[in-house]
């Protein structure tokens, strides 16, 4: 114990973060990958985009904004997007972007939607609808077809909702605002639920470097309280044998597979579900002094040093009836 603190001081020092989150990191992955990490979280992820497919073909547009000089590498699960390798101006301020041809989105957060898998036919919810960039990708994956139901809270993240919505031509959707867990009042039911759950955003460091020192362990406690009760509003408003798809982009398992396991333990007809992507890293099931159910070994988690990607957690649940 004494070793892993005063490296941790070590470390904390190095890389400037607050000392309690280095511990946490070394008792969760080891110093050698704890240093793997904090080396990846330094290095700037590529932007990456996603392709309108209601607009445009995605082949079309890259060869668009090749001429124009910029340079891309496809994303390896998602063929509507891709990594921009090469920038001669900034990527959001192509006339492409204004025509609502693509929307700019980190590659981790196109997978949620995918694995989610919604179509034509179904009534789908984003819980946590704004700025907009899953609502839209589920929109290109309902062919812009079914009901789509986005909510949020934030007047000003609504504005920018309804922007995007209008910019990507998305005509599908219904915008509330209110607060999620409010959603549960309603005589309601859906067949798949989107819930990208507010969080600490510890997986963001490599943009956003404030959060090596500005997140407390009591953020992280206060966070699992909410995606808790947001989870059983999921669950409410859920038909038998419909999907929720949950998605944070934190790597601390409190906000994540002990938030699960504890509404595994509450309802017994919810199983989590196999997810279908060779890409990723395996949910945990043992962490600091917890052990949780073994089934949340089918989560994906994602890491910038392992996957190239902002830190990410994702996991396929299930509401089983007749």
């Amino acid at each position: 114990m004494v070793k892993i603190v005063n490296k941790a001081s070590e470390l904390s020092s190095e890389y400037a973060y607050s000392k309690y989150i280095i511990e946490r990191y070394i008792k969760l992955f080891g110093l050698k990958e704890t240093i793997e990490l904090l080396k990846a979280n330094e290095i700037r992820i590529n932007k990456s985009i996603r392709v309108n497919s209601l607009s445009i073909d995605p082949d079309i547009l890259i060869e668009r904004l090749e001429r124009k000089g910029f340079e891309f590498e496809r994303i390896p699960w998602d063929s509507n997007g891709f990594y921009v390798k090469k920038s001669p101006f900034s990527i959001g301020a192509a006339i492409e972007y204004l025509l609502g041809y693509y929307y700019v989105q980190k590659a981790a957060s196109m997978i949620p939607a995918i694995i989610l898998a919604p179509n034509e036919r179904d009534t789908v919810l984003d819980m946590c609808a704004a700025p907009g960039g899953k609502l839209v990708q589920i929109a290109n994956l309902m062919e812009n077809q079914g009901c789509l139901i986005g909510l949020d809270l934030d007047m000003n993240r609504i504005r920018s909702l309804k922007s995007n919505i209008s910019r990507m031509k998305i005509s599908n959707t219904i915008i509330y605002r209110m607060d999620a867990t409010d959603f549960g009042g309603f005589d309601f039911k859906v067949d798949k639920i989107l819930l990208d759950a507010p969080c600490t955003g510890s997986g963001l460091i490599p943009f956003d470097k404030s959060r090596k020192t500005s997140r407390t362990y009591e953020d992280i406690i206060f966070c699992s309280k909410i995606q808790q009760e947001l989870l059983r509003t999921a669950i409410k408003v859920l038909k038998n044998n419909g999907i929720i798809v949950y998605s944070t982009c934190s790597i601390s398992p409190e906000e994540n597979e002990l938030v699960i396991d504890k509404i595994l333990q509450e309802y017994e007809n919810i199983k989590v579900t196999e997810i279908n992507l060779k890409f990723g890293e395996k949910g945990m099931a043992n962490f600091f002094c917890n052990r949780v159910s073994e089934e949340l070994m089918k989560a994906k988690r994602f890491y910038p040093h392992k996957n190239g990607t902002q830190g990410f957690f994702i996991c396929k649940l299930k509401k089983i009836g007749q």
